[in-house]
This record gives structure tokens, C-alpha cells and sequence, in this order.
């Protein structure tokens, strides 16, 4: 802990040359690339790919982009203070910048055994503790976000088991509670042990891209996706993490993650869509997600 406290320190002192921790501001509003309406259209079309059987969860995103002008730096301080994200994380690349502040773990191998905590199931918070709390309480209940949380954990199970020990395959934790600055989630929890003879690579390839932000099956779900998104994800939804020389891993899931490129910054927010969801709050389901990034940014 005095060792990351200290290699803090230093990059808010030292940071390099290209990364001016000074300022950062919005040079225009906040620009999705597509309207509620055809956010409409397209829920409407993943409703009849739910129907006739082709998939049973799709995670529909948009992308909000503005441009801004200095340090993509001071803007990601900002927003890791704001969200107290676990999995905050900063990469400054001569193409551009990426502004992680991800709430969710991926996979995480240590000493052979494996976690994957998956998201999936999203509320606002509010500002009276007693109305907050009672959010909380209707998340939990939901059997709507239950059915889509647990469509994601047997996807993960799976995802797991092909690298897995047999038997080792387990969920210890079933539609918790997180909570963070802007939402309450629900989190379920997988674990396995490496099967002789199998990394942390070998997981990762057997898991990626996280079942949470594709949908399910993942394959078609993510054909679905390229379909009916205008734009591609980028860094959006993979995965930022580390591999260590003795064959441990932890990774995110790269939601709230914000790319900064030629004087232009991106955004995206998504949601899991099945058969149950109701096209208006899974709409605003994707603005409540990023209420502490898009007006946090313009202040």
C-alpha cells in the first residue's frame, strides 16, 4: 500500500511531458450517435431476434463523444475521485489516451484459482439515505435483473469450466449488492481452480470478451452488436489488466472507460437487454450510468 501511494505521488508530479496535468475542458455538449428514437428501432429489433429464439440476452450500447481541449490526465483525476471505481485505471498512448473507471472485475487468477465477478443489473442512487436504500432493496428483488444476471453467470460457468479442473466450478455469491457513487449493481461471483497443465492465458482466451457486455449466447450476441451499433466499441468493453511473472492475472471489464483522440473524447454506456425489458428504462438505464462522467466532465 506505501509502495502505490508513492507511485501515485509520483504521477501526479512527475506524469511525462505529453500528459499536462493543468486543465481539461469540454469545447462542445455531449453527443450521442443515436437518438432515442433509433435506440427505439433497435430494442425493437433485438425484441424479434429474442423472439425468434437467435439470442436471449443483447447488450445495446451508444457512444457519446464532445470535443475538449487539455489534459485527458486532470480529466481522469477527476473522474476516479467522483466514482471511486476499483478497477480505475489510466494508459497514456501516442494515439491517444484511455480513461478507465470501471467498477467491474473481469478475471482475476491467483495461485491457480480463478474469479469472475460479472454485472448485471443496474439502479440509480438517490439522495435521501432512506429512499437509496430502499433502490438497493428493489434491485435485489428484481426477477427481471435477476434473470439477466444469472443468463450471464451459467454463460461464465461455461467460460470457466473450459479451462477448469472438472467439479471445481462454483458461484459462492449470487446477486450481491455494490453500490458506487452513481448506481447500486447486482454482482454474482464464479469461481474455478486451473486445470493441470493450464494459465492465466488459457483463461483469458477462453473467456474473452466478458459475457456482461456481450449478451448471450456470446457469439451471436456479439453479431448482433456489430449489426446494430453505428460505431465500433474500441477499448470499450475488453479488458485492461496486468499478468505477473509467476502466472497470476487481474483484469476489468473496461465499462466507464472514456478514449481521448485528436482533441475529441468518447464515451459509452450500455445495458443488457431481454426478453422482459421495458425499452424506456433500459434507455435511461444507460444515462444513469454515466451521471457521474458526461456532467462531471462539463463542469
Amino acid at each position: 500500500t506505501d509502495r502505490l501511494a508513492l507511485y501515485e505521488q509520483y504521477l501526479n508530479t512527475h506524469a511525462n511531458s505529453q500528459v499536462n496535468t493543468q486543465s481539461f475542458a469540454l469545447n462542445s455538449d455531449w453527443q450521442s450517435n443515436m437518438s432515442e428514437t433509433q435506440y427505439a428501432a433497435k430494442f425493437s429489433q433485438i425484441e424479434e431476434y429474442l423472439k425468434s429464439g437467435d439470442c436471449y440476452q443483447i447488450n445495446l450500447a451508444q457512444r457519446f463523444n464532445a470535443q475538449f481541449e487539455g489534459s485527458p490526465w486532470a480529466a481522469y483525476i477527476k473522474l476516479r475521485e467522483a466514482n471511486k471505481a476499483p478497477f480505475s485505471s489510466f494508459i497514456n498512448h501516442p494515439q491517444g489516451a484511455i480513461l478507465s473507471i470501471s467498477p467491474e472485475r473481469f478475471i482475476s487468477v491467483n495461485n491457480n484459482v480463478v474469479e469472475t465477478k460479472p454485472i448485471k443489473g443496474t439502479l440509480s442512487r438517490k439522495a435521501d439515505a432512506l429512499e437509496d436504500q430502499r433502490q438497493a432493496q428493489i434491485l435485489a428483488a428484481s426477477a427481471k435483473d435477476r434473470a439477466e444476471n444469472v443468463m450471464i453467470v451459467d454463460l461464465l460457468r461455461n467460460d470457466l469450466g473450459k479451462v477448469a479442473k472438472p467439479g471445481s466450478v462454483h458461484v459462492p455469491s449470487l446477486f450481491a449488492i455494490e453500490s458506487f457513487p452513481a448506481v447500486h449493481h447486482l454482482v454474482s461471483t464464479v469461481t474455478s481452480e486451473l486445470d493441470e497443465g493450464k494459465t492465466a492465458v488459457d483463461q483469458l482466451k477462453a473467456a474473452f470478451p466478458g459475457g456482461s457486455i456481450t449478451g448471450a449466447p456470446k457469439i451471436r450476441a456479439m453479431e448482433i452488436i456489430e449489426e446494430l451499433e453505428p460505431h465500433r466499441r474500441s477499448i470499450y468493453c475488453g479488458s485492461i489488466g496486468y499478468l505477473s511473472a509467476c502466472g497470476n492475472m487481474d483484469t476489468s471489464i473496461t465499462i466507464r472507460t472514456l478514449v481521448c483522440h485528436k482533441a475529441q473524447i468518447y464515451c459509452w454506456a450500455g445495458g443488457g437487454i431481454v426478453a422482459d425489458s421495458k425499452v424506456e428504462l433500459e434507455y435511461q438505464e444507460t444515462y444513469d450510468k454515466v451521471n457521474k462522467i458526461l456532467p462531471l466532465l462539463k463542469q
